[in-house]
């Protein structure tokens, strides 16, 4: 009686590591969180509060990322507004003004591993997805980099 022929398990791990060096940012992105770079310090307050995000890509008319603004860093500038707590000057400062963080972006067929690898290596809980013109198009983060990945790796 002859036993029946398992696949070599060296082929199984050549198929998750070439599928998961073949998944791409644009492939699971999400919806990025921007605002104009002409808006007010007020719009971006008004923005991350009203969605619940923690920060905002800022973005030119073209749609291409300038920077990127972290809640922590706006809610620095106003417990800094110890002088005068009048809102007005909010409406009155741009929040490109406001950019702490240079934008690092991955393109769309950029592996999801390698804005994996970058997000670790610069501590970012973000990243732009861009277009071939440079225009944001998604984000990706580390809760999507776990939602996708350990199904290639276990």
């Amino acid at each position: 009686m002859e036993m029946p022929q398992s696949k070599p398990r060296n082929s199984t791990v050549g198929n998750r590591s070439r599928a998961v060096r073949s998944l791409t940012c644009g492939q699971v992105m999400c919806v990025p969180n921007v605002l104009n770079k002409e808006a007010s310090v007020a719009d971006a307050l008004d923005r991350i509060t009203s969605k619940n995000w923690d920060h905002l890509f800022i973005v030119n008319s073209e749609r291409v990322p300038i920077g990127r603004i972290h809640a922590v860093d706006l809610l620095k500038i106003i417990a800094k507004k110890t002088v005068n707590r009048d809102i007005a000057w909010m409406h009155a400062i741009p929040a490109r003004q406001l950019i702490t963080q240079e934008t690092i972006t991955m393109r769309e067929n950029s592996p999801l591993l390698k804005a994996a690898a970058l997000m670790l290596a610069h501590d970012l809980n973000q990243l732009a997805v861009t277009n071939s013109e440079g225009q944001i198009v998604g984000s990706v983060s580390p809760s999507i980099v776990a939602r996708h990945l350990p199904r290639f790796i276990l």
